[in-house]
């Protein structure tokens, strides 16, 4: 028995390693697009919006395909996903080297690329909240983190590759380099430690209740009849489409302000390094209190960095924003399983957190066409920030007033 547990004990490690690195190449990759967005714009000529439209339609479609991706884990398990997943991504990047027309565009990178990272989040923060009971927003802080280090190196890679043997190759290695270090990565996951045949025991000796049988999870059904559950899904609404305005346009910001293609790529940059703070400083306070209060102060925070934008025009203030901002970047998607759990509790927390995870990814693919269009009518990105302020505010309106799922409202303590 002693055996047993320690397999299980010390796979955790793995999966929670695993998992980190999961999150740095997929959302490195996701993030990198805005490194691209000045080469694509002078190679073709196109809008901000046209641009911007295919990121948005990856972000949709990576919510969408997030719920099938989230129903399959809960029942056959997270490694063949993440290996057939990781194909898509580096397929799309590869033909994003050929690219000539806008549809290609779309297609190469919209629609293949979308599909292929519409596992990231489900599967790695899904699989660290089953393997792990105790300590689970710290825990999923660290797995988050490995999201900032992701936004911290593949634009500065990307950048440095663009620079030196032109964007196309960027496309190429990027591509190349993300499947295979996905498809290596998912070899290694397991659902939860029932796949190991593996027993939880606590200190004393007595075996952990697995949550999915507790009778205070809620069912799929169960959980989308509740009110808490369309809050949620227009709470992570407003989160995605305010960061995601941000992480697209942001470097064209900056391009605006006469900044340097290199020193602009490291907004982006300082936002993941920031970030990766704001995610393991977010676990450790959920453990303490709980995710709806980190939620509040990470829209507060969001909320004065949008405002602090309004009046940012140069380096320096561009930088602060990054750093302030990343804080509030990070602590928002480190809260957003454990919350899930907090309040349904994890029997169907895959397809239920895809659903969620949708939300968001409406919010994200209207954030930053809306953004480029506005961009394009009016000449400048300030209406846009004010939007995203206005969205922030709304979200952090909701959160507020969210209260516990009667059945579960103690499921934390267990």
């Amino acid at each position: 028995m002693s055996e047993i547990q320690t397999t299980e004990k010390s796979y955790r490690y793995v999966i929670g390693a695993v998992c980190f690195g999961i999150q740095a190449v997929g959302i490195g990759i996701f993030v990198s697009y805005g490194v691209f967005f000045s080469s694509l714009h002078e190679e073709f000529g196109w809008s901000r919006t046209i641009i911007s439209g295919a990121s948005s339609l990856a972000f949709f479609l990576i919510g969408f395909f997030a719920i099938f991706v989230g129903r399959l884990n809960d029942k056959v398990g997270p490694r063949k996903l993440m290996i057939v997943t990781s194909c898509f991504v580096g397929l799309g990047f590869l033909l994003m080297s050929r690219l000539q027309t806008t549809w290609q565009l779309y297609l190469f990178y919209g629609i293949a690329v979308g599909i292929g990272l519409s596992s990231i989040d489900v599967i790695s923060l899904s699989t660290t909240t089953r393997w792990f009971v105790r300590n689970r927003g710290m825990v999923t802080g660290m797995v988050k983190v490995g999201t900032g280090a992701g936004q911290l190196i593949v634009p500065l890679i990307a950048s440095l590759l663009i620079t030196n043997y032109g964007w196309r190759t960027a496309y190429v290695v990027i591509g190349i380099t993300g499947m295979i270090s996905l498809a290596l990565l998912g070899w290694f996951l397991r659902r939860d430690p029932g796949q190991m045949v593996v027993s939880a025991v606590d200190k004393k000796g007595v075996p952990i209740k697995n949550q999915e049988d507790d009778d205070k999870s809620l069912s799929l059904g169960q959980a989308i009849h509740t009110i808490q559950f369309w809050i949620l899904c227009i709470v992570n609404f407003s989160v995605v489409f305010c960061l995601l305005i941000v992480l697209v346009h942001i470097v064209p910001f900056a391009r605006d302000l006469h900044i340097s293609s290199a020193k602009a790529a490291g907004v982006i940059s300082t936002i993941g390094g920031v970030s990766m703070v704001g995610r393991f400083a977010t676990g450790i306070f959920i453990d303490r209190f709980d995710s709806r209060k980190a939620t509040i102060l990470c829209f507060i925070l969001l909320i004065s960095t949008l405002l602090w934008l309004q009046i940012t025009n140069n380096l320096w203030m561009i930088y602060v924003f990054a750093a302030f901002y990343g804080l509030a970047h990070g602590g928002f998607f480190t809260a957003i399983s454990p919350i899930v759990a907090e309040y349904f509790g994890i029997r169907s927390h895959g397809v239920l957190f895809g659903l969620i995870v949708f939300s968001g990814c409406l919010g994200g693919s209207v954030g930053p066409i809306l953004a480029g269009y506005i961009f394009d009518t009016t000449g400048g990105y300030s209406p846009a920030f004010w939007l995203s302020t206005l969205v922030a505010l709304t979200g952090l309106g909701f959160i507020i007033f969210l209260k516990p799922v009667k059945k579960i409202e103690n499921l934390s303590q267990i």
